[in-house]
């Protein structure tokens, strides 16, 4: 054999091998991709008319990108957690109103993506309209930015009030002008929500959710979404009027990292 069939056979085992060992890799790493424990559900299953808007699946979010780990577009809860958003949703549609998410479980590498944005402090690209009155280096001592997340248990939701009926949000766009997430509700970005004070993921001590400010409608709004919600096992966040907690957890102590995906929820038999 000659030395330059010599030199192309070794490059084609040598490429063979590569294809192979990456292969393999590719392989193995959608094996090892974690997996939901039976416990979880997507919300759809449980309940079709509450609207999903998966903000952290689009770049309609404080960090301007869609976050790791969201797959899809797509609520997955504890089932004692989605059951009893079912039956909110119950109370709610009969005084008129839809429940709407804007994220429930949360895997820890959205979080730790979170935290990667939060200490670049050159990038402030939502800061007008998610935190314009808290300095970026202020969003882990005043708590808007944590290592971990209740979400990540996956009893946590993020939520809000529609009225019916439902007029479509538009789709945010890139780079279009923000507005303060606690302008009033004409001048802010215009979600379809009732008017809750602020916006959603709004780092401000307004989110609080009886801040004493918030008056009128739009703290009779929030009290309705607490309400319902508190009566069915929820506990609300104090700093954030959008957060609640089903209780009692059947995740207390253990942060998931599976993504956000219908593939996460399929079990093999």
């Amino acid at each position: 054999m000659t030395q330059l069939s010599l030199v192309v056979r070794g490059l084609i085992t040598s490429f063979a091998a590569a294809l192979a060992l990456t292969t393999a890799s590719a392989t193995a790493q959608a094996k090892t991709e974690p997996k939901a424990p039976h416990g979880f559900v997507a919300l759809r299953t449980m309940d079709r008319t509450i609207i999903q808007e998966m903000r952290y699946f689009t770049p309609h979010n404080f960090v301007g990108e869609r976050i790791d780990g969201y797959r899809q577009p797509l609520c997955i809860l504890t089932r004692p957690a989605a059951e009893a958003l079912h039956e909110a949703q119950a109370t709610l549609l009969r005084q008129g109103y839809t429940l709407k998410v804007y994220d429930c479980y949360r895997p820890q590498r959205a979080v730790n993506h979170f935290v990667r944005w939060a200490k670049d402090l050159d990038d402030q690209a939502m800061k007008n309209e998610f935190y314009p009155n808290v300095d970026k280096t202020r969003l882990f001592a005043d708590g808007y930015i944590a290592e971990k997340s209740g979400h990540s248990r996956g009893s946590t939701v993020d939520l809000t009030i529609v009225q019916l009926p439902a007029r479509p949000t538009r789709p945010y766009v890139p780079g279009e002008p923000l507005v303060p997430c606690y302008a009033p509700q004409s001048e802010r970005f215009p979600d379809n929500t009732v008017d809750m004070g602020t916006g959603f993921d709004c780092f401000d001590t307004l989110s609080h959710t009886l801040d004493p400010r918030i008056q009128g409608e739009q703290r009779a709004n929030r009290l309705l979404l607490k309400n319902v919600l508190e009566d069915l096992g929820f506990v609300n966040l104090a700093e954030e009027w959008w957060h609640y907690t089903y209780k009692p957890e059947p995740y207390p102590d253990t942060y998931f990292d599976f993504p956000v995906s219908a593939k996460s929820l399929a079990h093999d038999h």
